[in-house]
């Protein structure tokens, strides 16, 4: 994170499902049990699963336990910020430190509703997961019964010939966005599913996480938004008691297939979910009592992102921002100027060349976002990107900016002083430049050259599609 390294990081989610893939192929398997333990291994294994075809559980390794410091649980969210916090003099560097050594007491995936924490839990959505099996934590007992269970599955979809095909629709993808934006899940799940969805050769488009998330509320409030981790939610029940919920509300579909054999509807009953939690639980709500109307997720159109931009409302959720553009041509260029406090309220940070093709492989920028935020920017500062962020992301940050700046897209144009618009009621991103005027300057763009010559880097960064399909590799999951 924060360096050249994090643009294997995409990269990695397309080489997991080709590994898998072949191995699966070459050795003849009968049937995966695909194991992840963090944001891509997760999406990269069940998009494995699809390709293949074969009988397939999915396992989750599980989430770490929250730190604690200063008597309050903290987790890697913290430590991010807190970098933000030093740069302003809010923070020392020694109580930094501490922080750092404290937020990590032992294994797991990261512990808010970030981006692996949300992919386990669409996993069981999607039905490729048994329900109930995202939420316990990697250093529990329970993760180890839910590891036997997959053992037991796995040899049940052999005997009843039970694939990936038979258990995702479109109405099952439906149902995984109907949990992500109702848990506040990650931005990421929105290139993940599309992805899936494209592997699945299911029909899904970027405008259908508005479509669910207007019908959606958001339910839940964990981190990054709110202060609760999985282990909380596991504490109530899981991602069951979230979905029993929603399936009470008439919002996700009950009669989707999942890898047991038996629908959601079916499989809540065996649990015996009801979908309810002791009256004191204040960060899990029901379905006429959200915390949000609507879900978290927000896809942005204008003429600064004609293939639409994703955003994750985490705080108000009536964010209109209007300022001058700052625009940095890499995260590196974009973190300097901010750790040396040259932000001001109203900004609009834009960074671009860091999409799937142009970075290549579109880093998260999870060090520029929670040094803005650390800084006590997060509300009035508004940042931009044809990039990616953390799960841990919170504030009005705009990613997966379509088409992306080394295709062409209008964030290409964008020039320093542009005044940039994020308006999330009406759904726009825009900059107040004339259509002329952006004709001028596409006369006078180049496409940057590629930032690697050879190697995986510039192989999969040349095969990359755009982040409004999932920026897939996989040819047959391009839309033509």
């Amino acid at each position: 994170m924060g360096t050249e390294g994090m643009r294997a990081s995409l990269i990695s989610r397309e080489v997991i499902a080709d590994s898998v893939e072949l191995v699966a192929f070459g050795e003849r398997m009968d049937a995966l049990v695909t194991v992840a333990g963090c944001d891509k291994n997760l999406p990269g294994m069940m998009m494995a699963t699809i390709r293949t075809d074969l009988p397939s559980v999915f396992l989750y390794g599980g989430s770490i336990m929250p730190g604690e410091h200063d008597g309050r649980e903290i987790t890697v969210q913290n430590v991010f910020e807190g970098v933000g916090a030093v740069a302003s003099g809010d923070m020392s560097e020694d109580e930094l430190e501490e922080m750092e050594r404290d937020a990590c007491p032992g294994a797991g995936a990261c512990g808010g509703m970030f981006t692996a924490n949300t992919m386990a839990s669409i996993s069981e959505a999607l039905g490729l997961a048994p329900l109930g099996s995202a939420s316990p934590p990697a250093e529990s007992d329970e993760r180890y019964d839910v590891a036997e269970r997959a053992g037991d599955l796995a040899a049940e979809c052999v005997r009843e010939d039970r694939r990936p095909s038979d258990i995702l629709t479109r109405e099952s993808f439906e149902n995984a966005i109907a949990v992500q934006v109702a848990l506040g899940g990650s931005t990421n799940a929105v290139l993940h599913l599309l992805a899936l969805a494209g592997e699945a050769g299911v029909d899904l488009d970027i405008e259908d996480f508005n479509t669910i998330s207007d019908r959606t509320p958001k339910i839940a409030n964990l981190q990054p938004g709110g202060s609760r981790v999985m282990n909380d939610l596991h504490e109530v029940g899981g991602v069951p008691v979230v979905l029993k919920r929603l399936l009470d509300a008439g919002l996700v579909h009950g009669d989707q297939l999942t890898v047991t054999g038996r629908t959601i509807a079916e499989e809540l009953d065996h649990l015996g979910v009801d979908g309810d939690v002791d009256e004191d639980v204040d960060f899990l709500k029901p379905v006429d009592d959200p915390f949000h109307e609507t879900g978290a997720i927000t896809v942005l159109t204008g003429n600064l992102a004609p293939d639409g931009a994703v955003l994750k409302v985490t705080g108000k959720d009536e964010t209109q921002h209007t300022g001058p553009a700052r625009v940095f041509e890499s995260e590196e260029d974009a973190m300097a100027y901010v750790q040396e406090g040259h932000i001001e309220s109203g900004d609009v940070i834009a960074i671009r060349n860091e999409g799937p093709r142009g970075g290549p492989g579109m880093r998260e920028m999870l060090g520029v976002t929670a040094a803005v935020v650390g800084q006590g920017h997060e509300d009035d500062v508004a940042l931009l990107t044809d990039g990616r962020f953390s799960g841990a992301t919170r504030g009005p940050m705009v990613g997966h900016v379509a088409p992306e700046a080394a295709s062409g897209g209008p964030i290409a144009l964008l020039e320093d002083g542009d005044e940039v618009t994020v308006d999330v009621p009406n759904r726009e991103l825009s900059v107040a430049v004339s259509e002329d005027e952006l004709a001028e300057r596409r006369e006078e763009w180049e496409e940057p050259e590629p930032r690697y010559d050879s190697g995986v880097l510039r192989k999969y960064g040349d095969q990359f599609g755009s982040a409004a399909d999932g920026a897939v590799t996989n040819p047959a999951a391009k839309p033509e």
